[in-house]
């Protein structure tokens, strides 16, 4: 049952750690941009402040899977909390958009650990057969503070001011103490997994190469969406002058998001993830589609970004396609996390976490600088229809016969 994997052995701490650490990334994630609007950058310019955090986040998840296995779990999880969390304060000094570069490549660091050591937990903790409902209730860790939070930060910063929501950003200093927990926890577990493996006489070892090729198909299918979710969280606050459709629209965007990524679980377990992959995909390019409709005719320009008119007929398709890509954003989540770990070795599995969070954040990150460079160049509805392209082209990748996985 559902309810046994949240109260498996070091599932609570692991969920209250990422719950910890996603509130300090939802509040920044679309304010941050912003910030840097209000201190003159155009649309480029707010693109690039997702881009570095998301950069940065790539680059150093290339080294979380050695970190761990040198430093250990504890001190690994306890510097990336801090890294994440703290320097959110920083961005109370200045709204340039230097210094909020540099604030997102240093937080980016910290969300490297955080996102490639939760996700390898959940493999670690939890055993195959009950691993699509685990990522379901990881995922809802993660989701659950993006719905509420995500579509509450810009009104709060219009409203009552920015310096609230750069308070809340040091949030994931919260998830320091369930971080230890977690990683005593998880020190157990790989005692008992590697006297299991001895006792057996033998554990297969699968090189890293052999590893990425499997792992290209659920890698490139998670890069396709999270381009478009990446651009949407990014820009939605631009693409029109009313608060209440913004709210609406990323409260539509988060919420089906986080209902998709822990219903998908279940199904993922009954049936499979492979043959889940392609509706999702047609899904994440027919609500692009949407959106590049609702929002003909908005330019990326920095006046256009900041005094965006208000949408009247173009509301309606605007949060559908919001509604869709979130739908597509969350199950294709879990559903390629968990043929990341299908198709590779037990002891393989923060490899695999690495790779999938990489293809997670470049495709963040890469949506929000194309997005943003094709609409200061053009408009956001071409830009819109560039990612719907891209989405598309992932297809392929979801009709490919998933290679089997060794066992350990």
């Amino acid at each position: 049952m559902t309810d046994s994997v949240w109260r498996a052995p070091g599932m609570p701490a692991l969920l209250t750690m990422i719950a910890a650490g996603f509130s300090g990334y939802a509040v920044l994630l679309p304010v941050a941009p912003q910030w840097a609007v209000t201190g003159g950058a155009d649309a480029a310019g707010a693109g690039l402040v997702t881009g570095v955090f998301m950069l940065c986040t790539v680059l150093f998840q290339t080294f979380v899977p050695a970190a761990l296995r040198r430093l250990g779990w504890g001190p690994v999880l306890v510097a990336g909390l801090v890294l994440l969390g703290a320097p959110s304060l920083v961005h109370l000094v200045s709204n340039e958009l230097g210094p909020v570069l540099a604030v997102a490549a240093v937080r980016g660091a910290g969300f490297a650990v955080l996102t490639v050591a939760g996700s390898g937990a959940v493999a670690d903790l939890v055993e195959p057969a009950r691993r699509g409902r685990a990522i379901g209730a990881f995922g809802l860790a993660i989701a659950g503070p993006q719905l509420v939070l995500l579509p509450l930060a810009p009104w709060v910063a219009e409203t009552f001011g920015y310096q609230w929501v750069f308070l809340a950003g040091a949030l994931p200093l919260v998830g320091i103490v369930p971080a230890i927990r977690l990683a005593r926890r998880l020190h157990a577990r790989h005692t008992e997994q590697a006297a299991a493996a001895a006792e057996a006489g033998h554990v297969h070892h699968v090189g890293r190469a052999a590893a990425l090729r499997r792992l290209i198909a659920p890698v490139g299918i998670l890069l396709g969406v999270t381009l478009a979710g990446g651009a949407l969280i990014t820009f939605t606050p631009q693409l029109t002058g009313d608060a209440v459709t913004v709210t609406v629209g990323l409260a539509l965007f988060t919420a089906m998001a986080a209902l998709s990524r822990w219903l998908v679980g279940g199904m993922a377990d009954r049936f499979g993830t492979h043959r889940l992959l392609w509706p999702f995909i047609v899904a994440t390019m027919t609500g692009l589609a949407l959106v590049a409709w609702a929002v003909t005719g908005v330019g990326g320009g920095a006046d256009d970004a900041a005094g965006a008119p208000a949408m009247d007929a173009s509301t309606a398709p605007l949060l559908v396609g919001l509604a869709l890509v979130g739908l597509s954003y969350g199950a294709l989540q879990n559903l390629t996390m968990g043929e990341a770990f299908a198709v590779v070795p037990p002891n393989q599995s923060v490899f695999a976490s690495a790779v999938w969070n990489i293809g997670f954040d470049a495709g963040s990150g890469i949506g929000a600088v194309v997005v943003g460079m094709i609409a200061t160049g053009s408009s956001f509805s071409a830009a819109f229809l560039v990612a719907a392209a891209i989405s598309l082209a992932t297809l392929p990748l979801a009709l490919l016969r998933r290679s089997s996985a060794p066992s350990a």
